[in-house]
């Protein structure tokens, strides 16, 4: 029998944005006071529902603005859906913004622990991974380095680095196949697909649609925050494929 390791059952969220630009605060605060705000609602998710079953992979295609991101910080736990729930099992990894837990003033040996500790790992297992991380990263003697000198790349690789030590059980990637120069591409990808191969259910965003087909094995279709096809990934890739072709011929 198939395990369910994902179900995400009827997920939507709602933004409330400003419907006119307040400049400064103070412009703000009299607004407030004169009960003059207006929110416009803004649905970036409606009624998602879909399951993985161990070791699915899935593939989120969708133009910018479908609501891809917002699904996955839900599903990691990031943001709380405004209705519908997510139910996960297991150890759940997200590699989302690579390095947004870094502190700046921090060297990278110390943000290790520190990223480590947010993704709930032990003092103990990072002390034991250490080398590991840092020779994954390639950093050298950066790693005594405060992060505020390190370029996008240097964080995105270490970033990438703490968080795939670890076996999960889920992986959620947000276009992180996409960091650091075509070497450490290559590596990283390496790395996400022996992972793949032990087991790991995945979900998975990129633009790349060549890269869907090559690591995915199943596909969901998102368009203005709704889902609009699942299935297989060529089944999918189809459809989004004469989406992209309509929105070029507007």
């Amino acid at each position: 029998m198939e395990e369910k390791v994902l179900v995400v059952d009827n997920v939507s969220m709602r933004f409330n944005l400003m419907e006119k630009k307040v400049d400064n605060l103070k412009e703000y605060f009299i607004k407030m006071i004169k009960n003059e705000l207006r929110y416009q609602e803004f649905w970036a998710l409606q009624g998602i529902s879909f399951s993985l079953n161990k070791g699915d992979r899935l593939g989120i295609l969708g133009l910018n603005g479908a609501g891809k991101s917002t699904l996955l910080k839900i599903i990691a736990g990031v943001l709380k859906a405004t209705e519908g729930k997510v139910t996960t099992k297991g150890k759940l990894v997200p590699l989302l913004e690579l390095g947004a837990g870094f502190d700046p003033q921090y060297t990278g040996a110390e943000n290790i622990f520190l990223y480590g500790a947010v993704l709930g790992y032990s003092k103990d297992f990072i002390r034991e991974k250490y080398d590991e991380i840092v020779e994954f990263s390639e950093l050298g003697d950066f790693i005594n380095v405060p992060v505020k000198n390190y370029s996008s790349g240097m964080k995105a690789r270490l970033g990438f680095s703490i968080a795939t030590v670890v076996q999960p059980d889920i992986l959620i990637l947000d276009e992180v196949l996409s960091v650091g120069d075509a070497k450490f591409k290559k590596k990283s990808e390496k790395k996400i697909k022996a992972m793949f191969d032990s087991g790991v259910t995945v979900l998975f965003v990129s633009h790349s649609l060549e890269q869907v087909n090559r690591l995915c094995n199943r596909a969901i279709l998102l368009e203005k925050g709704k889902l609009i096809a699942k299935g297989s990934v060529k089944k999918v890739s189809i459809i989004y494929e004469a989406k992209i072709n309509d929105n070029g011929n507007d």
